[in-house]
């Protein structure tokens, strides 16, 4: 009998394109269901209903939420191209390294995007200084997970595609070559992957630049 693995997701959410790149990287056939932010459908009140969010995994029938902890359980499921290091301390740095990126280098990221003038000015020293630690972290590496794309990789991979959307709109460019070359040969290297659907596109404004509903999970 086949298994059954569906996922709820939005197109402007990059915590559901971790699920996603996930999926792809093991070669997982899936079924992809759109949800409308503001207008969110029973089956995902039923299959999440404590945070009421999107993603959400349906494995035979069984519901797994939240982006980070998806990840971790299709890792854990299908043993084929492991995500997670095998050695507990690389496993446990990994995570270290994806909580990072979502509670400090995302928001300060996001607030020097939605700020303007000497507001935003400020915020970007905070942001900037984020981005050197996930710099020193790729040296002599063409991924955080080392030769191939790992957990840390899926967990920013938002870097690579919000940041240049919200780059696009802007017209301020955080990442560059001369400022952090090692990151951003990571989002080319990213980017290039196979597995890699970026979505949405980079000319397609959020609905809400001044609010979070690209960033809900």
């Amino acid at each position: 009998m086949a298994e059954e693995v569906k996922l709820f997701k939005t197109w402007s959410s990059p915590y559901g394109l971790r699920a996603v790149w996930a999926l792809k990287l093991k070669g997982i056939e899936y079924e992809s269901i759109d949800e409308d932010h503001d207008n969110k459908s029973p089956q995902l009140l039923q299959y999440n209903p404590v945070h009421k969010k999107i993603p959400v995994l349906i494995h035979n029938g069984k519901p797994v939420a939240e982006s980070l902890v998806i990840v971790e359980y299709i890792d854990e499921t299908w043993k084929q191209n492991p995500i997670l290091p095998q050695d507990p301390y690389e496993c446990a740095t990994a995570c270290f390294w994806a909580k990072f990126g979502d509670e400090k280098v995302l928001p300060s990221i996001w607030r020097v995007f939605i700020q303007e003038g000497k507001a935003q000015e400020e915020l970007l020293g905070q942001a900037m200084e984020n981005l050197k630690f996930l710099e020193e972290q790729l040296e002599g590496k063409v991924f955080f997970g080392g030769e191939k794309i790992g957990l840390v990789d899926i967990a920013l991979g938002w870097i690579a595609n919000l940041t240049c959307m919200l780059e696009e709109i802007s017209g301020l460019k955080l990442i560059t070559q001369e400022k952090f070359p090692l990151l951003f040969g990571w989002m080319q290297n990213f980017v290039c992957t196979v597995f890699v659907c970026l979505n949405p596109k980079p000319t397609e404004r959020p609905r809400q630049l001044g609010g979070l509903q690209a960033l809900d999970y």
